[in-house]
């Protein structure tokens, strides 16, 4: 197995540090370095390029979610993975508009940390307990209950929808599945009508907990 380099970002040194050391024992998982600013986690991702960033959300400067879209403006497959204390529906979506592909609350322990960085390091999405039942609570009550096949889309849609998971733009897309750029936004706005959903960010959460989009190639 190939080894994850992993960024850690956080304005407490000794929460690093403390995180460094947890990761530094894990097999197959190597910290490259540390940051405590929002900028300076932008510069040391574009300079180390690692695999996973644990991102924190309140730091000095610009903040983990501006980090974190910024980073992945020029570096895309870098896979960003939330670690806080803040829990509340705003912080977790905002993370995903950014970009972030997982999600964890700062009183996980090491096993779950490791699991989280491991399948971040994959392409995977991932949330602690507490947010996934959040996130399935949200979407339960707020949209519906969503089937995890999601039978109303066309093959077309749920096509669209699993790249949309894997947060492939409209050009992208469009140059995957060889269609105009016109149609794929008609498809994506038949997938928002269909799921019930208001954007692009709930789409995607949606096609994640469901399980799509975990294996971009």
């Amino acid at each position: 197995m190939e080894t994850i380099r992993v960024l850690v970002a956080d304005d407490h040194p000794f929460y690093r540090e403390g995180v460094r050391t947890m990761l530094g024992a894990v097999e197959g998982i190597e910290v490259l370095g540390e940051a405590g600013t929002g900028e300076e986690t932008v510069a040391a991702a574009s300079r180390l390029q690692p695999d996973v960033i644990l991102m924190d959300l309140k730091m000095p400067g610009i903040n983990g979610i501006e980090a974190t879209r910024r980073i992945l403006q020029t570096s895309p497959h870098i896979g960003v993975l939330v670690i806080t204390m803040f829990d509340d529906d705003d912080s977790v979506f905002a993370a995903m508009r950014a970009g972030a592909r997982g999600y964890l609350l700062k009183d996980a322990a090491l096993d779950e940390v490791a699991r989280a960085v491991t399948a971040v390091g994959r392409g995977e999405a991932i949330f602690s307990p507490t947010i996934a039942r959040r996130l399935m609570q949200y979407f339960g009550q707020t949209h519906s209950a969503l089937p995890p096949a999601f039978p109303e889309l066309t093959e077309r849609e749920y096509e669209i929808l699993t790249l949309i998971a894997q947060r492939r733009s409209n050009p992208e897309i469009a140059a995957l599945l060889y269609l105009s750029p016109k149609t794929v936004r008609n498809h994506v706005s038949n997938i928002f009508s269909k799921l019930q959903v208001a954007d692009r960010a709930e789409a995607m959460m949606a096609a994640r907990i469901a399980g799509l989009g975990q294996d971009r190639t």
